[in-house]
């Protein structure tokens, strides 16, 4: 198919959009790109080619999907066998392969689907996304099913309606984080994390905020901020069960923290930290550049030593002083000028 100069120059910058840092233009990209169909496919599977970054690959098999042309049937496959993200994409692209008027490629994609939902040692979401994409080949529904209940959330049967697939997705995302699979982005973890937390095992959260930190240090600085915010909001579920077993994540975070940390780190602050986490609060202020991030850290010192009745004669209270000085005088009040005591008291 010959493309005219004008649309292969717009399916050019669309496909480089896919690779945006800004979601409503790698959004916009993939929807774009999905109308334009078979016309974009060559450049699509090229793109997928010259990338190993697997958030721009999975956004190219997003945009492939709704042409449902027998060339993505490879990638797809390949994508498969990948999983994450990317696997989750590509059973979609299956998906849509199943009714190819070429009979290899329907078969090549009932077979690659088949086989992921089938093995039990598949990440739960990949299988849970096979088994969605088989739902509408009868002839196999039995066999769908019964590998479909071995999934979190889907005992008793498979699930019917929107949000109980939904139910069960949010419970494939989360079993697969727990046994150390995490998603390629974080988005689908937070969003399973509003629903198990407040029963999962404190040792799994606190498994959790440690390998969402190793992670953290995996990806590029575009994506960093977006895992290091799903790692505040699990330190905050922790802190609402009132424990503290990932204090020390937070102390060390505070430590080390050359900007301001999401808000949910400062909230756990307030409801479990302890005045072990007085100096890193004090070592985190002392090199802060940013106003309302230094006004939370004092916020968080005073209402920690408030809690915990610390006065200016306690050990901590005292180490804070001898070493950051100036800090202590803004961490505690003196500088305020309030007529109230300062929580670090006499």
């Amino acid at each position: 198919m010959v493309i005219k100069a004008s649309a292969s120059a717009d399916i050019r910058q669309l496909i480089t959009a896919l690779s945006s840092d800004d979601e409503v233009a790698r959004e916009t990209a993939v929807a774009r790109l999905a109308i334009i169909g078979s016309r974009a496919v060559d450049r699509l599977l090229a793109a997928y080619r010259g990338t190993t970054d697997r958030g721009t690959r999975t956004a190219i098999l997003r945009a492939l999907e709704p042409s449902a042309d027998d060339r993505a049937l490879a990638i797809a496959r390949e994508a498969l066998r990948a999983g994450g993200d990317m696997g989750v994409a590509a059973s979609g692209v299956l998906r849509s392969l199943l009714d190819s008027r070429q009979a290899p490629t329907a078969a090549a994609a009932l077979d690659a689907l088949i086989t992921v939902v089938t093995d039990g040692a598949t990440e739960h979401r990949l299988r849970f996304a096979a088994g969605e994409a088989l739902r509408a080949v009868p002839a196999i529904s039995a066999q769908v099913a019964a590998a479909l209940r071995e999934l979190p959330g889907m005992a008793d049967q498979a699930p019917e309606g929107d949000s109980a697939r939904a139910g069960a997705e949010a419970g494939a995302v989360w079993q697969d984080a727990l046994e150390g699979r995490l998603p390629d982005l974080p988005g689908s973890l937070r969003e399973a994390l509003n629903t198990y937390s407040s029963h999962a095992p404190l040792g799994g959260l606190q498994g959790l905020v440690e390998a969402v930190r190793a992670h953290e240090q995996t990806v590029g600085a575009d994506r960093r901020s977006d895992w290091r915010t799903l790692r505040g909001a699990l330190h905050q579920a922790l802190a609402l069960r009132g424990s503290r077993v990932a204090l020390y994540d937070l102390r060390e975070s505070l430590e080390q923290a050359a900007e301001p940390l999401p808000p949910a780190f400062l909230a756990a602050l307030h409801a479990v930290g302890d005045e072990s986490c007085l100096e890193p609060i004090a070592a985190a202020h002392h090199v802060a550049q940013d106003a309302r991030w230094k006004a939370q850290l004092r916020e968080a010192f005073q209402a920690v030593a408030r809690r915990e009745r610390l006065s200016r004669r306690s050990a901590v209270i005292k180490r804070v002083a001898a070493r950051w000085g100036e800090d202590f005088k803004e961490l505690s009040g003196a500088r305020q000028g309030r007529a109230r005591r300062s929580p670090a008291r006499d």
